[in-house]
């Protein structure tokens, strides 16, 4: 690369790297920019994304960057993990940047893909970060699978309707935990699915996510052991600690009224649902195991994700 690259400088911190002492936006601006200086390249814009993650390719500036690549010669980051953290991401902005004969540059690493080693050592690099990122995954997952065997507290899941969480516990929220409780009752009245969404939307009724019901939607709340005081993450089960807004017998009969109708098409069957018919022999099964204790996939109900 010679005198007069135009350079597009691009910096980024997640919420995690502002306290980091070096990674400031301020501090990558001003190496970058004497990194410039001390090659005679000219910088024509600068690109800054605040408080959003590698892993996120999403990000305001970096999509600007990008539209605006007739703009700049070379992408000029003060480290690789600045514009991605992710092996896949990287690679496929790199095939990008290869057929709109743009240049990439990471001045703390000194790597260069102009030249023919700069690019080798970089994609080596990027697979050993990438391979930490899994490793770092492995971990987190570890540490969940342990939550969800001894408990207390929520699984990482996003509250269902019904609920909010409140230091790590959900907490009914009444206002929803009516709608809730309509459902339910609506089902053990012989209401089909497409009956009670229509319902329900007639009502003024909506989702946690304020849209209007579908039977989809419905057979997923009827279908989430949530409500009846159980928790399921990666295949491990266990009676919770929040408040159930329906009783067990009345979550059973809504189960058993649901298996008596026709089935739903695959169209609209969502995925991993298991039907839960004896939580009589799953509280009988706690009560020996004593508090806290997993069961299997096999004897509990499964909790799903509010859609």
């Amino acid at each position: 690369m010679g005198a007069q690259i135009r350079v597009a400088i691009y910096t980024r911190v997640s919420t995690e790297d502002q306290a980091k002492e070096g990674f400031s936006l301020e501090a990558q601006r001003e190496r970058l920019e004497a990194y410039c200086l001390a090659r005679d390249w000219s910088v024509a814009a600068r690109y800054t994304d605040e408080g959003h993650s590698g892993r996120n390719i999403r990000r305001p500036a970096y999509q600007k960057m990008m539209a605006e690549r007739d703009a700049w010669d070379a992408l000029l980051v003060i480290k690789m993990d600045r514009i991605h953290r992710n092996s896949r991401n990287f690679m496929e902005m790199m095939e990008n940047l290869g057929e709109w004969k743009k240049d990439f540059v990471s001045a703390s690493e000194s790597l260069d893909t102009s030249t023919a080693m700069g690019r080798f050592v970089m994609d080596i690099i990027q697979r050993i970060a990438q391979l930490e990122s899994e490793q770092i995954g492995e971990r987190v997952k570890m540490g969940m699978t342990q939550k969800a065997r001894v408990g207390p507290g929520i699984l990482g899941f996003h509250p269902p309707l019904g609920y909010d969480v409140t230091e790590g516990r959900l907490v009914p929220i009444e206002a929803e935990a009516e709608v809730v409780r309509e459902m339910f009752d609506l089902c053990l009245e012989g209401r089909t699915l497409e009956e009670t969404a229509a319902d329900l939307n007639a009502n003024g009724r909506r989702t946690k996510r304020d849209t209007a019901w579908t039977p989809i939607k419905v057979y997923r709340i009827l279908h989430n052991p949530v409500y009846a005081g159980f928790l399921r993450w990666d295949g491990i089960v266990r009676k919770a600690d929040h408040d159930p807004l329906v009783a067990v017998e009345e979550f059973n009969e809504a189960q058993e009224r649901l298996r008596s109708r026709a089935p739903l098409s695959n169209a609209h069957a969502p995925p991993l649902i298991l039907p839960i018919v004896q939580v009589e022999k799953i509280n009988d099964a706690l009560e020996r195991a004593g508090p806290g204790a997993p069961l299997s996939s096999a004897q509990a109900p499964q909790v799903l994700e509010e859609a």
